[in-house]
């Protein structure tokens, strides 16, 4: 038997109801969205099961609501005693991650995440920055695009590696303009504009870094009982100071996601299991190997056919 990974997804994978009828049918599960409630004074949980969707996918409301719905799924997974060799996570998805690991409580990263996504809003002023698909190019020259008008005065760069043929850049909206017209003229297969309401995992958002860091200060974060793939450097880190260092970089890293899947399966990992709303990520580790199992675990029937077939049942 191979090791095991769980995944967790970031922003984009949210949608309204996600979690309710698990919510509904499992203390343990409701336990999880009262407790995100109560650390952040309003009632998240009714955003999460009635939306609306835009206010939803509101940065400030998606980092935490996806952080809680994969947790209260989690939640179960343990209960059938499965227990993961790594853990990783996309962007946002990292301090699920680090719950899962034990280097975080839960309702210190939903507070963390929630401030988080209220540094990403204000780093950069709406409309002024963005991010784009860019398919069928080589991270190698799209990043000589990047660089080149970087360097002309208006910044881009790449945000997400995510699978072969498929990354993100980000930046400015002149540079991720540029850069998505060079990259066109240049082979890119095809670019496609993203809505996000900022220009994440770029230079621009150190100043979101730097506030992140103060509110990382104040929560305790501790060694990890499972070791994290980093999204900044795609190597296993377990110590506590590590940790910190590598969530504040995130913010304006490139998300090294093709790395971090292949590193898991270098390490043995031959089982992914996405914990948490959506199925990107088996998307993308579906593109990245085609060697290795994957499982989406986004509400009951999933789950139960997961650890059914977790434990050979």
């Amino acid at each position: 038997m191979g090791k095991i990974a769980f995944i967790f997804p970031g922003q984009g994978s949210q949608t309204v109801g996600m979690g309710k009828e698990l919510a509904e049918q499992d203390q343990k599960a409701a336990a999880v969205f009262q407790a995100a409630d109560d650390r952040l004074g309003f009632s998240l949980s009714s955003i999460i099961f009635e939306g609306p969707q835009d206010t939803l996918t509101l940065t400030v409301n998606a980092q935490p609501a996806l952080l809680t719905t994969s947790i209260a799924l989690l939640e179960k997974i343990k209960e059938a005693g499965i227990v993961p060799d790594y853990v990783a996570g996309h962007s946002l998805g990292e301090y699920t991650a680090l719950v899962a690991a034990e280097a975080i409580s839960f309702t210190d990263a939903v507070y963390a995440v929630r401030k988080r996504g209220e540094f990403m809003e204000e780093a950069v002023p709406a409309g002024k920055g963005t991010m784009a698909a860019v398919l069928g190019m080589e991270a190698r020259l799209l990043q000589e695009i990047t660089e080149q008008i970087s360097a002309e005065g208006a910044p881009v760069q790449l945000a997400n590696l995510n699978c072969p043929g498929q990354i993100v850049i980000s930046g400015s909206r002149e540079g991720v303009d540029r850069a998505s017209q060079l990259a066109k003229e240049k082979g890119a297969k095809r670019v496609i504009p993203l809505e996000v309401s900022g220009p994440f995992h770029s230079s621009l958002m150190k100043p979101a870094a730097d506030k992140l860091k103060e509110v990382l200060d104040e929560v305790e974060i501790t060694d990890a009982s499972i070791p994290i793939i980093a999204n900044v450097t795609a190597e296993p880190m377990t110590e506590k100071e590590d940790i910190k260092h590598k969530l504040i970089e995130q913010l304006y890293s490139p998300v090294r996601w093709e790395q971090s899947v292949n590193k898991m399966i270098e390490l043995g990992v031959d089982t992914f299991v996405e914990v948490g709303p959506g199925k990107v990520l088996s998307g993308l580790v579906k593109k990245i190997s085609r060697n290795v199992q994957v499982y989406a675990v986004n509400d009951l029937a999933s789950l139960e056919a997961a650890i059914a077939a977790l434990k050979g049942e």
